[in-house]
């Protein structure tokens, strides 16, 4: 005896394009966390977010109590509809986001750069340059 409905036939409950069974407003109401890669160079901190779909307009980064950095947005759904249009399904997410980092210390929060490019968006945090312990050389008598 199959536990899955008959309405899905040979087809697995988790494939992404089985008929709507739940009626047509069942659709994604909020833009999931963009994932982050975060990576350390000798000279930087470089944080980049997949954000597809997204103008660099609908993001904000910022820097909070002096070490936070957040990154906020929202990507809107174009639903308009026209006299002969009919929505089908709607299933790219939308909504807001919202994702924050504590800096490390070795991190210039203040002199963070950002550039977004086909729905990626670069942080680009420069390091405080590293003091290296000052060696003295002692000359030796005798």
């Amino acid at each position: 005896m199959s536990l899955i409905p008959s309405v899905f036939g040979n087809r697995s409950v988790f494939d992404p394009f089985l008929p709507d069974v739940w009626g047509s407003d069942h659709d994604i109401s909020t833009l999931t966390n963009p994932r982050i890669d975060w990576k350390e160079t000798p000279e930087a901190h470089v944080i980049q977010a997949d954000l597809p779909g997204i103008r660099k307009e609908q993001v904000k980064v910022e820097i909070q109590e002096g070490r936070v950095l957040q990154l906020s947005g929202e990507r809107n759904v174009d639903k308009e509809e026209e006299k002969n249009e009919t929505w089908h399904r709607v299933e790219r997410g939308h909504g807001k986001f919202l994702r924050r980092f504590r800096l490390p210390e070795n991190a210039k929060a203040d002199e963070v750069k950002a550039t977004m490019e086909n729905g990626v968006l670069t942080l680009t945090i420069p390091k405080v340059e590293e003091k290296k312990p000052e060696v003295k050389s002692i000359e030796i008598s005798g």
